[in-house]
């Protein structure tokens, strides 16, 4: 039958094929069509005979059809066919399918769809010919039955493809499924319901199937609904990525976890590549990407960004297009997230309303750490976002060439955060990525040398991380080192110490590196440049420092065995000391030329030999040789001659030119230095040897030398430096110079000779009178500075220059000498504070063991217990009234350095509180280890908060007039600073508030700087416990009652909450402070609604917005009270009579600053309005008060406020000179400009009102009084008269300046305009 079909189906006319097909039975067509499959012989030709016998113009034809296509499908979906035969059937039934009657593709396409639903489908083959169909259908124009209706084909499509997304889709078809799709032509409406079905598909799938759905889905979003398609993925993964680090950080027992960690991530990763090839191919995909993360951000950034979004954009960035615009972005982002932070950490009020969230730099960090799954395509966008982040927010200031450091205990601003993140972000990418290494530290090393003028700390922080984390991984890059070493005598000091030190475990595995910085460094030392000199000396120091010879006595003696005179460097080879002996001394050769050079370059080297000593033992007999050969030409031998010192030597004359030449006190001051630690540590080691006596000998004529010093410089009277009274010390001439630096060197010798000989004397009484001696002749000359500077009146002497008192000897100095009161006390102390200062500025001091924090901090205990005993057990005003000395008495001095220490040690040494706030209870020694895990650091400080009480409380009890305000305010600084460290919900806490507070009730001191301290301190305490809004509302009250109001009729009940607000203090001081808190607390409730804001645009984007507005009423609640509260505050200002000034100017500010806040709060309730059914009573209460209780006033206040301006001028005008006239009216002009904001921001908040009164349909305008209409009108006849009597009366001299200023005025209520 089969041979008889193909045969008629030659024939040139189908006729006979139709007739012979006609007289077939039903089944047997379907039989034949099936057996001839089956075997696989040629089913394809038969059918095309089947279909030519088969128009679809006759209704037999199309029903054969129809079952032939039935018959193919079951055909293809048995499985039972082989592939090339399946494919070439359907592709037949793909070719005729468009000849098929409506009706019939409306079958056969409900045919597929129940099939799909029912999961009826074996392998899914026959799907390929349902787009097909569907398209077909498109096509037609009549009218169809479907259902109970009619519809045209596309509409029947549309309802198709609706109960075909609506129903159930087997987990194995949904990729073919959505792949059919895209042969469809589709409305955006339909791709909507394919990209729902599909995305709601993702959590039913396993993982490793989702990266082609989206690839599918991806390809369908050519078609539209990019938006939705973006959004979904974001979601899903996001979602995924949250409950997968919910259990890895839950239950550890937990065996089964959803999916293990390296799979999801290299699904993630596939997926990423997949979104980022779409956007290079549609860049409208990578538009809507960019666009809906940034509305994201409007309202709260953390809501849509996660791990998963932060990776896509990061690989978004290598795409030319969107790089600029991704970064920005995510700049932002993490600037936006640290000051949120920031803001919320400073306000209980906030904290209580906003739940604590993740923020984008920790989801940033993770992306870091996820990447570590082959995520390479992230890896260049983390590089250069660390690297902006770095740039951008790196440090700013420069002071003198010097960068403010401030440490990472401080860094709270959110620019700091921003750049220690990239530096995070970098070094971890550098750990995880070995291809992108080099690059990484190419960068760095480029900014390093080209920005020598701006700081670049946190870059040379960042290298010596890296450095240390993989110094021999960092080998392979060592040309990028040795190149950047180059430019060493170019770079500023400061840069190349830490940029040497940063790279010095590098010397230590590269002998090529080193051999290269030994060169440069020798070429260094004969440049021109001073600078590059020092660098030179801080290079080969620093050398000197790391290459321990051995039999160097140093606890980490051998901790780097690193060969250094191989070629070839073996890490683990024997330590070769006699290369590094030869190494060191070669160095020391080079050091010794530095002693012919400029006193600069030799300062740097008698301050570092210290530091070489104390870490390469063996180089002792080297150094303390150089420098005693060196003292030996500045020593006069001769036992009898006075002075002992050749001064004159020291100083180089050039012609008019004098400058030092010699630092002989830091000489000096390296000598015993040295001596003193030679003495400690390697004499005693070598008591049991038999040691040369050469070696020895060194020593003793040191000793003999400075005891020779000591005695001479008690006998020497000042005439013998010819530097008595006397003498000219003025900086203007040549002899003036000369004795100037001529006392400073004396003065420098004894401090130097005090503290050997302190350090020699164990206490024995001679030696104390030879340093009382030796401080009388320091005394003697600082006072004849002072004196002559005073004369002078230049304080070129009062920047006294540094001590050279170690800070350890200060220390033991203080408890020596704290049992009697004299000069040298005073001394004492002024030096400690010098080395407190400079450890704030610079974060080291000066001296040995400056650069050590260890150490520094020890002293730091030990001083800080010392003037703490002091100040608590000699107050002020006891010292005081024995008798009057000059300058500050030493208890203040003593409160000053506790001051200057408190904060000192919260900057540099957050995380030793504990330790600190130990040494200082000198109360139990023995029981005290015991005890000291329970004390916390809350209990300890609130001790000493105790101390500093009653000081306060003694001070606040004196009289008015004996009443020691510095004293106060450094006393209101030491409790800011120590209330800090108390954790805001202990009791302590509340105890320091209360206290506080009363304290400002119930005194009343007419000093301004200690009211504004105080009450700085009660608003920093209150933020932290509650919001301070009604504290400001009492504080205007008070400031009404002192000051009187605007209208003088009135008479003003004074309420005096607060005894600290008088008139005195009540304006500019009080009235300055509440505003800027009101300021504050207008920035949180501005920021509480712009989240609420952000919410709402969100929800209305999910369509969820009816249930998910419920959770927002404790904060739109909150938000009110405080605007109401601060309403009232308005109210009483307002109505006061402020002298006029920044008062004046800063409440118009302020106010409009209120009236934005309030538009912005109606904007938000117009938003919500609808969803949420009306608005909340307590709103409208709140526009009730403004109406009533505000904005009137705000007019009469303006009034007021021009009002007082005019009078000014008039007043002024005629007694004063024009210039005085002219500051006045520049002052007026500059108080009335915020005056058209104000209004302009009150009408604003009337015109939204009326907006949100007609969508609400509750009258809100009804306690308004509208404003009145300002526009101004110029009257032409009585210009023209004014204008006429101004011709007549110009020739009158004395009233011309008086019109003048008529003239002036219409101009200016222009300008309010």
């Amino acid at each position: 039958m089969d041979q008889k079909i193909l045969s008629l189906a030659a024939e040139k006319t189908a006729d006979k094929l139709q007739e012979f097909l006609q007289t077939l039975r039903e089944g047997d067509l379907t039989n034949l069509l099936q057996n001839q499959a089956v075997k696989g012989k040629v089913a394809g030709a038969l059918l095309r005979a089947i279909f030519k016998g088969s128009p679809c113009s006759e209704e037999a034809g199309t029903l054969r059809r129809r079952k032939i296509y039935t018959c193919c499908i079951q055909l293809v979906e048995s499985g039972d066919l082989q592939k090339e035969i399946a494919s070439e059937i359907i592709g037949l039934l793909m070719l005729e399918a468009h000849h098929f009657p409506g009706p019939l593709l409306v079958e056969l396409a409900n045919e597929f769809i129940s099939a799909v639903r029912e999961g009826s489908l074996v392998n899914g083959k026959s799907l390929e010919l349902l787009p097909i169909i569907l398209t077909a259908l498109a096509t037609k124009k009549e009218n169809l039955a479907y259902g109970k209706g009619v519809l045209s084909g596309e509409e029947c499509k549309k309802q198709l493809i609706n109960t075909l997304c609506s129903g159930r889709w087997d987990q194995q078809y949904v990729i073919q499924l959505t792949s059919m799709f895209k042969d469809v032509p589709l409305t955006a409406e339909e791709v909507e319901f394919v990209v729902e079905k599909a995305l709601s598909m993702f959590s039913k799938m396993n993982l490793q199937e989702i990266p082609p759905l989206v690839y599918q889905l991806l390809v369908l979003s050519s078609k539209g609904s990019r938006k939705s398609v973006l959004e979904g993925i974001i979601a899903f993964f996001s979602a995924l990525d949250k409950q997968h680090n919910e259990e890895q950080s839950g239950d550890e027992l937990l065996d089964v976890v959803t999916v293990p960690s390296g799979e999801l991530r290299h699904v993630e990763g596939t997926i990423i590549l997949h979104i980022v090839f779409a956007i290079k191919l549609d860049y409208e995909l990578g538009r809507e990407l960019v666009k809906h993360l940034k509305v994201g951000q409007q309202g709260d950034s953390n809501n849509n960004l996660s791990p998963f979004s932060i990776a896509l954009l990061l690989s978004v960035t290598r795409i030319q297009r969107f790089q600029d615009q991704v970064l920005d972005l995510l700049k932002t982002s993490v600037v936006k997230s640290f000051k949120d932070l920031q803001l919320l950490q400073g306000s209980k009020f906030l904290q209580n309303l906003v739940p604590h969230r993740s923020y984008v730099s920790t989801m940033i960090l993770e992306v870091v750490k996820n990447s570590v799954h082959s995520w390479d395509h992230v890896t260049q966008g983390l590089v250069e976002l660390g690297f902006i982040l770095m740039d951008s927010y790196g440090p700013k200031k420069v002071l003198d060439g010097k960068t403010i450091e401030t440490s990472p205990s401080l860094s709270r601003m959110p620019n700091q955060h921003a750049c220690k993140l990239g530096a995070n972000i970098l070094l971890e990418t550098f750990k995880i990525h070995e291809m992108i290494r080099q690059e990484i530290l190419e960068q760095v090393l480029n900014r390093v040398v080209t920005r020598a003028s701006s700081p670049i700390s946190h870059f040379l922080d960042l290298l010596s991380n890296i450095v240390m984390y993989a110094p021999l991984v960092l080998q392979s890059c060592s040309s990028k080192v040795t190149e950047a070493f180059d430019y060493l005598s170019f770079l500023p000091l400061q840069t190349v110490q830490r940029l040497l030190k940063a790279v010095q475990p590098l010397l230590k595995v590269s002998m090529s590196m080193r051999d290269c910085l030994i060169l440069v460094l020798r070429k260094a030392m004969f440049a021109n440049q001073l600078d590059a000199r020092k660098s030179a000396v801080a290079g080969f120091l620093l050398l000197l420092k790391n290459f321990k010879v051995l039999g160097s006595l140093s606890s980490s003696q051998c901790s780097q065995s690193l060969s250094v005179s191989q070629v070839h460097v073996d890490v683990h080879s024997h330590y070769n000391s006699v290369a590094n002996e030869t190494f060191c001394l070669e160095i020391m050769d080079s050091l010794r030329r530095c002693l012919s050079q400029q006193a600069d370059v030799r300062l740097m080297l008698y301050e570092g030999f210290y530091d070489v000593l104390r870490r390469n033992s063996q180089l002792a007999n080297s150094v303390m040789q150089t420098l005693l050969s060196q003292l030996k030409q500045f020593y006069e031998p001769k036992p009898d001659l006075l002075p002992p010192l050749k001064l004159e030597a020291c100083i180089l004359t050039q012609g008019d030119k004098i400058s030092l030449q010699e630092p002989l006190d830091y000489l000096l001051c390296c000598i015993q230095h040295c001596l003193a630690w030679y003495k400690n540590t390697v004499i005693p080691l070598q008591q049991g040897e038999e040691e040369e006596e050469e070696e020895e000998a060194f020593y003793e004529d040191l000793d003999d030398i400075l005891e020779s010093i000591t005695n001479r410089m008690i006998k020497s009277e000042l005439e013998d430096f010819e530097l008595d009274k006397s003498a000219d010390f003025s900086q203007s001439t040549s002899i003036g110079i000369k004795n100037n630096i001529c006392a400073f060197l004396v003065m420098g010798v004894c401090e130097v000779l005090i503290e050997y000989n302190f350090s020699i004397s164990s206490f024995s009484k001679n030696r104390f009178e030879d340093i009382l001696s030796l401080f009388m002749c320091y005394k003697k000359l600082s006072d004849i500075l002072n004196e002559k500077a005073g004369k002078a009146k230049t304080k070129m002497a009062n920047k006294t220059s540094d001590s050279l008192l170690s800070m350890k000897f200060v220390s033991s100095l203080l408890t020596a000498l704290f049992r009697s009161s004299n000069e040298f006390m005073r001394y004492a102390v002024n030096v400690a504070l010098q080395k407190v200062q400079q450890l704030k500025e610079t974060g080291h001091v000066s001296g040995p063991d400056g650069q050590n924090p260890e150490k520094i901090f020890q002293n730091l205990c030990d001083i800080t217990r010392v003037l703490l005993w002091r100040y608590t057990s000699i107050p002020t005003s006891v010292e005081e009234s024995g008798k009057k000395e000059k300058g500050k008495s030493i208890s203040l001095l003593c409160l000053e350095g506790l001051q200057k220490i408190f904060s000192a040690v919260q900057q540099f040494y957050q995380p030793k509180i504990q330790q600190f706030l130990r040494a200082l209870d000198v109360t139990d020694k023995e029981g005290e280890e015991r005890e000291d895990a329970d004390v916390s650091v809350t209990q300890r400080t609130a001790f000493q908060i105790r101390q500093f009480q009653r000081s306060l409380l003694n001070l606040l009890s004196s009289q008015e007039e004996d009443f020691n305000s510095k004293e106060a305010l450094l006393l209101v600084t030491v409790l800011t600073s120590l209330s800090k460290l108390l954790e805001p919900s202990s009791p302590q806490f509340v105890q320091m508030l209360s206290w506080t507070s009363k304290i400002c009730k119930e005194n009343s001191r007419e000093d301004a700087l200690f009211c504004k301290s105080l009450m700085n301190l009660l608003f920093s305490l209150h933020v932290s416990y509650k919001s301070p809004v009604i504290l400001l509302r009492d504080l205007s009250q008070d400031i009404h009652g002192h000051l009187g109001d605007i209208d003088q009729d009135v008479e003003v009940e004074k309420t005096n909450h607060f005894a600290i607000v008088n008139l005195r203090t009540a304006a500019p001081t009080v009235c300055l402070l509440v505003l800027s808190q009101a300021e504050k607390v207008l920035e949180e409730v501005d920021w509480l609604i712009t989240k609420l804001k952000g919410q709402v645009s969100q929800e209305t984007l999910s369509e969820a917005s009816s249930q998910a507005t419920l959770p927002n009423q404790p904060v739109e609640k909150a938000i009110i009270m405080q605007l109401g509260t601060l309403l009232t505050f308005f109210h009483e200002l307002v109505q006061t009579a402020l002298p006029s000034g920044s008062c004046v100017d800063t409440l118009l500010k302020d106010l409009c600053k209120m009236y934005t806040t309030l538009t912005a709060l109606v904007r938000y309730y117009l938003q919500v309005c609808q969803s949420s059914g009306g608005i909340p009573k307590n709103m409208e209460k709140l526009v009730k008060l403004s109406g009533s209780h505000l904005t009137p006033l705000c007019y009469s206040f303006i009034s007021y406020v021009q009002n007082k301006s005019k009078s000014l001028n008039y007043t002024g005008e005629k007694k004063e000179k024009p210039a005085a006239v002219a500051t006045a009216m520049a002052r007026v002009l500059r108080e009335t400009k915020p005056i058209p904001n104000l209004i302009f921001a009150i009408e604003q908040y009337e015109k939204f009102l009326i907006h949100l009164s007609k969508k609400s349909k509750v009258n809100l305008m009804q306690h308004m009084k509208l404003s009145t209409s300002r526009d101004f009108k110029i009257k032409g006849n009585i210009l023209d008269m004014v204008l006429r009597e101004d011709g007549e009366d110009e020739n009158e001299e004395g009233t011309a300046s008086e019109h003048g200023g008529q003239n002036k005025e219409p101009a200016k209520k222009k300008r309010k305009k």
